[in-house]
């Protein structure tokens, strides 16, 4: 029988538990609530920041090489630079080179006067392509067609759809193959004897590995924007096994391998495992996790460090909670189980859930506030939206929990200030109830206990139906989670999709070259009403007074312009354009065009998204 000091402990460590949740939450919701319209703007991932020569440039002559900076580090991979001519014909030469943030590629010698087309498909730092295009002009060509990109750049739904599956197999294998070993090595020791429990686990590091391969696959295609024709080209096979995200994907695949091979001789001899076996384990499944954590959104953006050691800690814990529920699913929650191992099995897995879903909390914080940025990125991008739904579900997961504990409180004797009976109940509800222990040499205190194990198991075994079905309800909702989880892998995060004010300043082409140059303000570059100021300034540097100055604004993807800004002068060399309507969202190009006398008028251009 538990002692009142120990019912004492028990409800003191879960009230400081709740309370922990209740606070963690309350600081989420503080975040989320504060400053929706003064939040600073996010720092895109891998945008195109600048191009050599400028977009919508003007030049004398052909350069020698087209160069695009980027905000963040890129890589070619199985991408793409490709400078076309106005015909379409390729004027690059080479393989285009890498050097941190920038990008470039060499151009065929002696190019006439023409348009000139510069399209791309790079890959960022976490995984995800980037893809567009600018253009410039050579003497006294024409400017290339705004259609002539069309079609270029984009992903193959097919392959879209493809990747979040493979995902997903690799996420719900991992909680098999971790979480159901784990479940049994904290409690449950008779269940290493258990044939399904074997072949569940045995499926999920199967399914591990098919997932490591399927999506290693399918990066190829997804770089390169090809389609599934192109799964086993060479060519494309090779760049995606010299990046990171290829390599974390290969090891996947030797390292549940591996730990089926460590796992074979402790299933079938259906004993917990000895300590070589449990170190060797223990290490090949941190590394395992740490494959899933260190690629994708946490090697990219501010704070890699914590937020891979974080992204670690998620899926960990993501494993064992979902992972256990399945084990007690199979393992102990059928008809047949005898109902002591149902007692025996459910409170440490309890305890060890309560952790989990405190690590989930923790870390889905840090998340959150890394992979957002802003509050008003929850609600204006489609990663905001789907972290919400994701968000609604885990609350749910966790209402449930609540609800479930007060059938343990009132069947299994532990007391609670405010009763509450339902029958709804889950696995890891049973964190107040003990199993029987060693009662001592007291005959006494030994029938007492044996007693209350009678009770327990009684209890159990007349709810075990309800249990099961909650569990089922309980795993069919983290199944969904995790389905979630796979599309955010895949999406921009939403830092990455906030609209951010344009800050840049371009030179001047004139037909003799450049010119000065004008410095160019959009904010908050968002759909609807933006504040736009222009700035000229001649070769010294000085702000000066042209002839006159215009600006239009142009979607060429959607065929939307030239729109004409209404601009005002705000002083010498300044000419502001206050409530320049942005119509729709899109990559929006700003077209200048300065007349500094009767005889010379010079352009620049910046293109920039708008969300």
């Amino acid at each position: 029988m538990t002692a009142p000091g120990s019912r004492a402990k028990v409800a003191t460590s879960a009230h400081r538990g709740r309370r922990a949740l209740v606070v963690l939450l309350a600081l989420l919701g503080a975040w989320l609530g504060a400053g929706v319209v003064t939040a600073p703007p996010a720092a895109a991932h891998a945008e195109l920041v600048s191009s050599e020569p400028a977009d919508g440039a003007r030049l004398a002559q052909a350069p020698a090489q087209v160069t695009l900076e980027f905000s963040e580090e890129v890589s070619l991979g199985a991408g793409y630079v490709r400078v076309l001519t106005s015909g379409g014909q390729r004027a690059d030469a080479g393989t285009p080179t890498v050097d941190g943030t920038a990008v470039t590629v060499a151009l065929r010698s002696g190019l006439p006067d023409d348009g000139y087309l510069v399209t791309y498909r790079v890959v960022s730092a976490d995984a995800h392509p980037v893809s567009g295009s600018t253009s410039f002009v050579v003497g006294d060509g024409a400017p290339v067609s705004a259609g002539a990109a069309a079609g270029s750049g984009g992903t193959d739904p097919v392959v879209a759809a493809a990747l979040p599956v493979a995902r997903w197999v690799g996420f719900a294998g991992l909680a098999l193959g971790l979480g159901v070993p784990v479940l049994l090595l904290v409690g449950w020791p008779a269940g290493w004897g258990s044939p399904r429990l074997r072949r569940m686990a045995t499926a999920g590091l199967v399914a591990v590995a098919a997932g490591a391969v399927l999506a290693f696959l399918l990066q190829g295609p997804y770089a390169a924007g090809s389609g599934l024709g192109s799964i086993v080209d060479p060519a494309l096979l090779g760049a995606t096994a010299s990046s990171e995200n290829g390599v974390a994907s290969l090891v996947r695949v030797v390292l549940a391998a591996a730990l089926a091979l460590v796992l074979r001789p402790v299933w079938l001899g259906g004993t917990p495992p000895g300590r070589p076996q449990l170190l060797a384990g223990a290490a090949l499944a941190v590394a395992l996790v740490g494959t899933v954590a260190a690629v994708g959104h946490p090697v990219a953006g501010p704070w890699p460090a914590l937020a891979v050691a974080s992204a670690a800690v998620h899926v960990a814990a993501m494993a064992i909670w979902l992972g256990g529920l399945a084990g007690l699913l199979v393992g102990v929650l059928r008809e047949d189980a005898p109902a002591a191992e149902l007692v025996r099995a459910l409170p440490p897995f309890s305890r060890l859930a309560a952790g989990s879903v405190t690590a989930l909390v923790v870390t889905g914080v840090v998340q959150t506030v890394r992979e957002v940025g802003s509050p008003a990125a929850l609600v204006t991008t489609t990663y905001g939206w789907l972290l919400l739904a994701k968000l609604v579900l885990v609350l749910v997961l966790l209402a449930v929990a609540g609800i479930s504990r007060v059938w343990v409180q009132q069947h299994l004797g532990v007391h609670r200030p405010r009763p509450a009976p339902r029958r709804r109940v889950t696995a890891h509800a049973f964190a107040a109830a003990t199993a029987a222990g060693d009662p001592g040499a007291d005959p006494v205190v030994a029938a007492a206990a044996g007693a209350r194990a009678e009770v327990q198991a009684a209890a159990a075994a007349a709810e075990r139906p309800a249990l099961r079905r909650s569990v089922l309800v309980e795993l069919s909702i983290g199944v969904v989670v995790l389905a979630l989880s796979a599309v955010l892998v895949g999406a921009p995060p939403a830092r990455a999709q906030v609209a951010r004010p344009v800050e840049v300043t371009l030179p001047l082409q004139t037909p003799a070259g450049a010119d000065g140059s004008v410095q160019v303000s959009i904010d908050p570059a968002a759909v609807g009403a933006n504040t736009l100021h222009l700035y000229y300034f001649d070769d010294a540097g000085r702000l000066a007074q042209p002839v006159d100055i215009r600006a239009t604004l142009t979607e060429p993807a959607q065929q939307i312009g030239p729109i004409q800004v209404d601009l005002q002068p705000g002083g010498p060399g300044h000419y502001v354009g206050d409530g320049m309507a942005i119509p729709g969202a899109g990559t929006w190009t700003l077209a200048v065009t300065v007349r500094l006398d009767e005889f010379t008028a010079g352009t620049a251009s910046t293109t920039f998204p708008v969300r």
